[in-house]
C-alpha cells in the first residue's frame, strides 16, 4: 500500500528509457500563448503587480541601491516554483517540486554562491556574522560551530520544506480520493466537498511555498553583502 501510495511521484513516462515527466518542468510554459504578454489584459496585470509588489519587496531585503538585477533572479525563481506547484494540481501532471532533484538542485548552486560571493569578496563581514554581537568569550566556539551547521543545511531545508509541503497535500488528496469506493453514496457529496476544500488549500500552499523559497533565498543573499 505505501509502494502504491508513493508511486503518484514516480516519474511513469519514459521515451528512449528516459524519463519524460521532467519536461513538463518547463515543457508548461509553451501553453500560455503569447497574447497573454502582449496584449493588455487584467491577468497580465494583476501579475505585473505581483511582480512589482515582489520587486519592491526583494530590493528592500537586498538593500542594494543596484539590485535590480538581483531581485530578477528570485522574480524568476519565484515565478517558476510557482508555475511547476500549480501544474501539479492538474490530473496526470507530473509533481517535479515534490522531488528532491529539483528542490535541491535549485537551494544548493545559489547557496554555493553566495558563499563564494561571500568569502571572497567580504571575508571579514563573513566571519563577524558567525558570532552574534555581544557573545561571551567562552561561548565563541560552540557559537562558531552553531553557525556554521546552521548555515551549512541551508540549502537542504530549503529543498525538504518545499518537497514535503508539496508531498503532504498530494499523499492527503490520494487517501481521500480513494475512498470513494468504500464510503456510503451519502457521503459522496461531504467527500467532494472536503477535496474542494483542499485544493483550495493546495493551491495556497503553492502560492506560499513558493514566496517562501524565494524569500529565504533573497535573505540569504542578503547576508553576504
Amino acid at each position: 500500500m505505501m509502494n502504491n501510495l508513493f508511486s503518484i511521484f514516480d516519474p511513469s513516462t519514459n521515451l528512449m528509457n528516459i524519463p519524460f515527466n521532467w519536461i513538463s518542468t518547463l515543457i508548461g510554459m509553451m501553453f500560455i500563448p503569447l497574447s497573454f504578454w502582449l496584449i493588455p489584459n487584467r491577468h497580465l496585470f494583476f501579475w505585473n503587480f505581483i511582480l512589482n509588489k515582489l520587486h519592491s519587496e526583494f530590493k528592500t531585503l537586498i538593500g542594494n541601491i543596484n539590485s535590480n538585477g538581483s531581485t530578477f533572479i528570485f522574480i524568476s525563481l519565484f515565478s517558476f516554483i510557482l508555475f511547476n506547484n500549480f501544474l501539479s494540481l492538474f490530473p496526470y501532471i507530473f509533481t517535479s517540486t515534490s522531488h528532491l532533484n529539483l528542490s535541491l538542485s535549485i537551494s544548493l548552486p545559489l547557496w554555493i554562491s553566495f558563499m563564494l560571493f561571500g568569502w571572497i569578496n567580504n571575508s571579514q563581514h563573513m566571519f563577524s556574522h558567525m558570532i552574534p554581537q555581544g557573545t561571551p568569550n567562552i561561548l565563541m566556539p560552540f557559537m562558531v560551530l552553531i553557525e556554521t551547521i546552521s548555515n551549512i543545511i541551508r540549502p537542504g531545508t530549503l529543498a525538504v520544506r518545499l518537497t514535503a509541503n508539496m508531498i503532504a497535500g498530494h499523499l492527503l488528496m490520494t487517501l481521500l480520493s480513494g475512498t470513494g469506493n468504500i464510503i456510503p453514496n451519502y457521503l459522496i457529496i461531504m467527500l467532494i466537498f472536503i477535496q474542494i476544500l483542499l485544493l483550495i488549500l493546495e493551491s495556497a500552499v503553492a502560492i506560499i511555498q513558493s514566496y517562501v523559497f524565494a524569500i529565504l533565498s533573497t535573505l540569504y543573499s542578503s547576508e553576504v553583502n
